[in-house]
């Protein structure tokens, strides 16, 4: 699938790694990834780690396209893309508006709702708020509402008396707004959508030593088992698929996402597959679901990688 030198539209590309996120280390493994990759695959690659002179060095290394390899707050939220669209530059993955909306884990689940893409009940409280007592029925579930790579999740199960006193920290940095859902037992599915099409679908299972797919599951070694295909009927196959493709589309996503489910299969469940968030800016490591995915598709990841850049551009 990868183009010919010759028939490409960029040959120089710069890959935007690190950042200013509490997903730095997760950003700067995926960057040196894809540049491993991109270079397999011919492009003359040069990498940037994206401070706040980002548009200084842009307009220094004068690249023909950008690979955006950054996670989290400033890399993921609209505002690298709204940097990228000033300086005219092509770049990787969603634009302005849907990264932003994307980032906003409510925002995302209005726009998901009104798509007819079923996702959790739930409201945004307050850190003081959750932190000062229950806000909802044990179990439930606790994130930030613009955090990716479930940095400061917490699981509030039926024998905790207490919310998570962590709340509290002084040096908390994932903001002051978290949202709150019930937690949703059964099988954590996961699903890649490259352009106008589905990829296959994932089960994610968390070494039994972690409490849920968090931060370690996601990225250490050994923290997480992927198995591809996952190992559910066909028909909830391509539920997963298709709900995946429907929230690409309604936020407006471009270039590569990859939507995250839960499917309660348990015994006496609801049966439901609910869609928690959806990912603009899905990892890129050794370990990540996307490349996996794509793999499974039959592309290596330098096919991967060379799409990606091959699709770049501004106005996404």
């Amino acid at each position: 699938m990868s183009s010919s030198v010759g028939s490409r539209k960029f040959h120089h590309v710069a890959v935007l790694m690190g950042g200013l996120s509490a997903e730095r280390e997760v950003s700067l493994n995926s960057g040196i990834a894809c540049v491993g990759a991109l270079e397999t695959a011919g492009y003359r690659v040069t990498t940037i780690d994206a401070g706040r002179d980002l548009a200084d060095q842009l307009k220094t290394v004068r690249p023909d396209a950008c690979f955006n390899a950054l996670h989290g707050r400033w890399g993921e939220d609209g505002c690298v893309q709204g940097l990228l669209e000033l300086l005219a530059i092509p770049y990787t993955h969603s634009g302005v508006l849907a990264s932003a909306v994307a980032m906003h884990k409510e925002r995302a689940k209005d726009v998901m709702r009104a798509a007819g893409v079923p996702v959790p009940a739930g409201h945004v409280v307050s850190r003081r708020e959750a932190a000062k007592s229950h806000v909802l029925p044990r179990p439930y579930v606790l994130k930030p509402v613009s955090e990716g790579s479930s940095v400061g999740v917490f699981i509030v199960r039926e024998d905790h008396a207490h919310p998570p006193q962590q709340l509290n920290d002084p040096g908390w940095q994932h903001g002051d707004l978290l949202l709150a859902e019930p937690f949703i037992p059964g099988r954590e599915l996961t699903c890649a959508v490259m352009g106008e099409r589905a990829l296959g679908v994932t089960e994610i299972v968390p070494a039994e030593a972690l409490a849920f797919y968090n931060y370690e599951a996601k990225y250490a070694e050994g923290g997480s088992r992927h198995v591809v295909p996952a190992p559910v009927s066909s028909n909830v196959y391509q539920l997963v698929q298709k709900l995946a493709l429907t929230a690409h589309k309604a936020l407006g996503c471009r270039g590569v996402s990859r939507a995250d489910f839960r499917f309660d299969d348990t015994p006496g469940g609801t049966g439901e597959v609910l869609c928690l968030e959806v990912n603009t800016q899905p990892g890129m490591t050794a370990t990540s679901l996307v490349p996996e995915l794509a793999l499974h598709d039959g592309l290596s990841f330098a096919d991967l990688v060379s799409w990606m850049v091959e699709d770049a551009s501004c106005n996404r």
